[in-house]
């Protein structure tokens, strides 16, 4: 009955007695734990009916929940001290450590949606025929001037020889021309001699003619000698004007040689023309490459008739590059020049080096094939994506690579080090 009342008003419980009520408690690990050794005083008289008993110790029962607690909390730490100094020693690391990952992660910017680019192109030949000689084989790198495919080059070369015969024709018929000329000249300088000599005689003729009319006239000389000598002088003048006409037909013809030398020398310039073009096709027969790289997807086969236009192969040039299609937000403090680090996932232990050369003005959906019409029906903002170029620096030699291999870029937005990267400086 005394116990009874003693756990109704919730105060102590000596230590010995056990009730109903506390037998189930006792097993409680709960219970256990929030029970506490104390050291109780003696009960007065009013208290207890033994009040001359001696002191013993008793066990306490908290009864106020917010105590508990803490109670708890204090001897979880007296009790676990190790445990406790090393769960505050990781939760500080991990504050201090997510705070620089925040920190040094501000100066970076990444994406997953990069590629290799490369202006690929497939090369065709010029001129038809059939294919002689394929000297390589797929994926193959080739260097500038490398041969890749020939044509039979026995008809162009036949061509090259009729354009070459043409080309000598005009050039005999401009030689033969020219000795015309030669010959002309030497006639204008005949007939200007003759015109000479008409125009010497003609003077001496107009000299006699008037001697042998003043003698006539005076009476000292004959009728007869004076038209002699008259008639002499018109013959004079008409030989004169034979010999100014022959040189002027001479003269006449120079212009008429000229003139056919002029059409020779344009015969000439297109007989040279067809056999330059001559000598292109039988080039054109050697399919070489212009630069180097690699052939890719080779379709050229020996037997094989080729036609202009038609792809033998498709290369791939050395000078690659990465478009990244980085988020517009974040293009905010990127810059050309930035540097990059680039991880391939086809080489994922490598590390190549680079930096930022231009970033496209416009996003990518701007330029496709069918852009979008944000100005009709509902519209929903999307996040969009602008391609950025990215060169190597110093792209691998050892191994392929080539366009739409996967690219890891990370560009550094911030060149100022970071705290991470200052803390590994003094340590």
């Amino acid at each position: 009955m005394f116990e009874n009342e003693v756990l109704d008003r919730g105060e102590r419980v000596l230590d010995g007695v056990e009730s109903p009520r506390s037998v189930p408690a006792a097993h409680d690990p709960s219970f256990e734990s929030d029970r506490q050794e104390v050291t109780a005083r003696a009960p007065s008289p009013q208290e207890s009916p033994a009040a001359g008993a001696p002191a013993s110790p008793v066990r306490l029962e908290s009864a106020r929940p917010e105590a508990t607690g803490k109670e708890r909390r204090a001897s979880f730490l007296r009790r676990r001290p190790v445990v406790s100094a090393i769960g505050a020693v990781l939760l500080a690391s991990t504050i201090a450590g997510g705070s620089l990952y925040v920190d040094d992660a501000r100066h970076f910017e990444s994406t997953d949606d990069a590629f290799v680019a490369a202006r690929q192109f497939s090369i065709a030949p010029k001129v038809s025929g059939y294919i002689t000689a394929v000297p390589v084989t797929d994926n193959q790198y080739v260097k500038s001037g490398d041969v890749i495919a020939r044509i039979d080059d026995r008809d162009y070369r036949t061509a090259l020889e009729q354009a070459q015969a043409q080309v000598a024709t005009a050039q005999a018929s401009i030689e033969n021309i020219d000795a015309q000329l030669d010959v002309q000249q030497a006639q204008i300088s005949a007939n200007q001699a003759q015109v000479d000599q008409a125009q010497a005689a003609l003077v001496f003729a107009q000299q006699q003619a008037a001697r042998y009319e003043h003698l006539e006239q005076t009476g000292y000389g004959t009728v007869q000698n004076a038209q002699q000598y008259t008639s002499q002088l018109h013959q004079q003048q008409a030989a004169l004007a034979s010999a100014q006409a022959t040189l002027k037909l001479a003269q006449r013809q120079v212009e008429a040689l000229k003139a056919q030398r002029n059409s020779a020398a344009a015969s000439l310039a297109q007989a040279q023309a067809n056999r330059d073009q001559a000598e292109l096709n039988l080039s054109y027969t050697t399919v070489t490459a212009a630069q180097s790289g690699r052939v890719v997807n080779l379709g050229a086969g020996v037997g094989q008739f080729a036609q202009p236009g038609n792809s033998l192969t498709m290369f791939v040039p050395d000078q690659i590059w990465v478009t990244a299609n980085f988020k517009e937000i974040q293009l905010d403090h990127m810059r050309p020049g930035d540097p990059v680090t680039l991880a391939i996932d086809a080489y994922p232990d490598r590390q190549i080096h680079g930096h930022l050369e231009s970033v496209q003005p416009g996003s990518g959906t701007a330029f496709s094939l069918l852009p979008a019409q944000n100005a009709t029906g509902n519209y929903v903002k999307i996040v969009q994506r602008v391609p950025v170029k990215i060169v190597m620096d110093d792209p691998p030699t050892d191994v392929a690579l080539g366009p739409g291999m996967s690219v890891v870029p990370t560009a550094r937005v911030d060149l100022r080090p970071s705290l991470y990267e200052r803390l590994r400086r003094y340590l």
